[in-house]
């Protein structure tokens, strides 16, 4: 080779050497970002096994990470100032669109954007919260997966009162800041027909727990109904345990509760509504619009009675309750 050829293809290799980077960084910026914000930690399995169900969802559908799109999440771990930074932070990224998990992650999101989509796993009342014009036509940039049906907490009630009779008093354990917190209104509208005293606690902190808790637990004859929240998720294992240690039946909303050793639970399938998101981010992904997806109900309720707290109580689970259980954990 004489020396200009050389030279020339020197130069030749060193700019295409230059210029792979770009291309490499270019191909990279163009697969689809996927942002998640989580309420809950990353050490959590129940936060865990919903964004594993969201991307196998994906997956099926085709879509790979690596290969063509790219996941961000982020995890809040109950910490409502994280939550907004992170917010913030995903909606910089101009990400294709947001998989919010519930009502608390929604509203964050809510407050950085109006245009990125979002599609939501669990939100309970959507319309009602003032997340979507209507069930049907949400008419804004998110849509996806509603909570529960009508007055479902008449249903924890209803669900306490049968797999414990003896319970006289109730003790309804909520953060206010949560949109969940309405399901109080459910409980004090028919209280006075089930027979029962209501109490009910405002938490902010584990102390408050501890406080409440401790405090109910002082007269007999007490039940507890702990409303969803990226609070009460995130120190489930601290309620249990209080709850336990005082003898006090309780019921829950999911299934990772009595799991974890609570009592029962009635509510969505939670690996369900993370398949569904991954089906709407697909349509989003191949070019239709939240205003136009209509926010899907659940298909699914699951009962869920934990037969070895039942005993450790001293609790009798009547075979009807038995009989109608979606699963029975022994």
């Amino acid at each position: 080779m004489s020396g200009m050829r050389r030279r020339q293809f020197i130069t030749l290799l060193g700019g295409a050497a230059a210029t792979w980077p770009i291309a490499a960084r270019a191909q990279q910026q163009a697969v689809p970002v996927i942002g998640v914000l989580m309420t809950l930690a990353d050490t959590d399995s129940e936060g865990q096994l919903r964004v594993a169900a969201f991307r196998q969802g994906l997956q099926k559908l085709g879509w790979i990470e690596g290969r063509n799109i790219r996941f961000e999440y982020r995890w809040a771990a109950g910490d409502a100032q994280r939550l907004r930074a992170y917010a913030e932070e995903l909606v910089g990224m101009a990400p294709a669109v947001i998989l919010a998990g519930n009502n608390t992650a929604l509203r964050a999101l809510e407050g950085v954007t109006r245009t990125v989509p979002i599609v939501f796993a669990q939100v309970a009342d959507p319309v009602g919260s003032g997340h979507v014009a209507s069930l049907a036509r949400p008419g804004g940039n998110s849509t996806g997966f509603a909570l529960y049906e009508p007055a479902i907490a008449v249903k924890w009630l209803e669900l306490l009162k049968e797999i414990a009779p003896s319970v006289a008093r109730v003790a309804v354990i909520y953060d206010p800041t949560d949109f969940n917190s309405k399901h109080i209104q459910e409980i004090e509208a028919v209280i006075a027909s089930f027979g029962v005293q209501l109490s009910s606690f405002i938490i902010r902190s584990v102390s408050d727990i501890e406080r409440a808790i401790d405090g109910f637990s002082i007269q007999p004859h007490g039940g507890l109904i702990i409303l969803p929240g990226p609070f009460t998720v995130v120190h489930r294992d601290l309620i249990i345990s209080l709850a336990m240690r005082h003898a006090l039946p309780n019921v829950h909303a999911y299934r990772y509760y009595p799991a974890a050793g609570g009592l029962a639970s009635y509510g969505v399938d939670n690996v369900e509504s993370y398949l569904g998101a991954a089906s709407y981010v697909d349509r989003i992904l191949k070019g239709e619009k939240p205003a136009d997806l209509p926010v899907q109900l659940p298909k699914t309720y699951r009962l869920v009675i934990n037969l070895n707290t039942a005993k450790a109580l001293g609790l009798e689970v009547p075979p009807t309750l038995l009989a109608r259980a979606d699963e029975v954990i022994e």
